[in-house]
């Protein structure tokens, strides 16, 4: 029998896709990378997705996990190999609130198990824009990141255990619950950022926190980014590091915003250099609960930190939201982000991270570089600013792979010489294997090739990803 065949046989012809109904499968969230897959499977538990694997081994055809499809690097694409899809492994198996975990399928929806963590008045700190199609799988496997991680870290620091297939079929049990387990090594964090290449993430214990009692965000204007960085730092200790995201959003991005999308209004009457969001949350009941004159004490903290700054010139303008209504405009412009920017072709984006106090620096560096390159080129930037994670993009002149590959070499020298990483959140998949091989360290690169073969001999877990040839 053919693989097909035999996996509909096991999941039923209704869960193993072919033909016209691959299409949803066939391109990546951006449109750039394709695929031309033999077939999607949707397993609906554990047992099924390691005899999917077991199948597809003994037919020696590769294995894709995939998730809800909003990835930026073709990491889920193959061109003849079997897709494994966890949509149908949607299940919130449990949430215990006194221990603060959720315990998940891989195939959860971040957006749903925000929801049912609010059920329980805790909070699930994974917060990105596309948190309405991804999901808890696709996010460990790329080790996501999004506005929060300045407070809570990346997806890896918010898991505690995982379920993990292996190649060969065997279910590799790592569900623990445990903040400490010094019992050997630490296979967990293999996994997590691994893009499956080392085997499929089925299930996960996540880390909750007491859901915030209230928030306080505000849009500044600034004139520089070390400004904007001494401010981050007064906040840091003035609100005892409760600032959950300090997100940059400099004047062509706004620019830019007015004209993609001039529905959404923009919050001062004249565009500074440097316009950063800014929201602190608070918890407890003191920090809060509305006084009687109807302010709400982590507002008023925000208002008195930023007064003196608006005093001495340090802050040019703040707008802090009066209302969750106000809140969630500022929080759209900022997360229309990726609509404004994949807007106009040709494009391509460097999702970068850096040092803090060397983000300026970089910027005025790269400049440099990409108009030596590329004189009629345009960029694009917005910036998780609190974490170091940079989103770069550039405009070329003309649609010229030498080119692409020209700059983004110049933006990966200036960001190796300040100290940084050419990825920050996104994950490797297809688009930066050309970076791994450049970039990465020799041993590195080595010890990650040692593993994949100690993990997948046959090379059958989403080959082509993450290691370069």
């Amino acid at each position: 029998m053919t693989l097909v065949a035999d996996l509909a046989a096991l999941l039923g012809p209704a869960h193993v896709l072919t033909g016209p109904d691959l299409a949803a499968y066939c391109s990546d969230w951006t449109g750039h990378y394709t695929a031309r897959p033999l077939a999607v499977a949707r397993p609906a538990d554990t047992g099924e997705v390691a005899a999917c694997l077991r199948l597809a081994s003994a037919h020696r055809v590769p294995v894709v996990p995939v998730g809800g499809r909003t990835g930026l690097v073709g990491g889920a694409m193959t061109t003849g190999g079997l897709m494994l899809s966890l949509e149908r492994m949607n299940r919130i198996r449990e949430i215990r609130a006194p221990a603060r975990i959720a315990i998940v399928e891989a195939g959860v929806v971040l957006a749903h198990l925000h929801e049912a963590a609010a059920a329980q008045g805790l909070y699930f700190p994974l917060w990105f824009g596309a948190r309405g199609s991804a999901m808890v799988g696709g996010a460990l496997s790329t080790n996501a990141g999004g506005s929060n991680v300045l407070r809570y870290g990346s997806t890896r620091a918010l898991c505690l255990g995982l379920e993990v297939v292996l190649a060969d079929g065997r279910v590799l049990d790592l569900m623990s619950a445990l903040h400490k387990d010094n019992s050997g090594y630490d296979l967990r964090d293999l996994f997590i950022g691994a893009e499956g290449t080392l085997g499929v993430i089925t299930a996960a214990v996540m880390k909750l926190v007491p859901a915030p009692r209230a928030h306080a965000t505000a849009t500044l204007a600034l004139s520089s980014l070390a400004d904007a960085l001494a401010l981050l730092n007064r906040l840091q200790g003035a609100t005892g590091g409760t600032v959950e995201a300090f997100e940059y959003m400099p004047a062509a991005y706004l620019r830019r915003l007015a004209e993609a999308r001039p529905d959404i209004s923009l919050p001062f009457a004249t565009i500074p250099e440097v316009t950063i969001l800014v929201e602190i949350a608070a918890t407890a009941p003191r920090d809060a609960d509305p006084l009687p004159d109807g302010s709400v004490p982590i507002a008023n903290l925000l208002a008195d930190t930023l007064a003196p700054l608006l005093a001495e010139g340090t802050l040019l303008d703040a707008v802090i939201a009066q209302s969750e209504s106000q809140r969630r405009t500022m929080w759209q412009r900022r997360e229309l982000a990726a609509e404004v920017m994949f807007a106009r072709k040709p494009f391509f984006e460097a999702d970068i991270a850096l040092p803090l106090d060397r983000i300026e620096t970089f910027f005025t560096q790269v400049e440099a570089r990409l108009q030596a390159l590329d004189a009629g080129a345009e960029s694009l930037s917005i910036a998780h600013l609190g974490d170091g994670n940079v989103h770069f993009a550039v405009y070329p002149s003309r649609d010229d792979p030498a080119l692409e590959d020209s700059v983004i070499n110049a933006v990966e020298d200036v960001v190796q010489a300040l100290g940084g990483s050419f990825s920050a959140e996104h994950g490797v998949g297809l688009m930066k294997l050309a970076s791994m091989a450049r970039r990465k360290d020799r041993v590195a690169l080595d010890v990650m090739r040692t593993l994949k073969a100690a993990l997948d001999p046959g090379n059958l877990m989403n080959p082509g990803k993450v290691l370069p040839d």
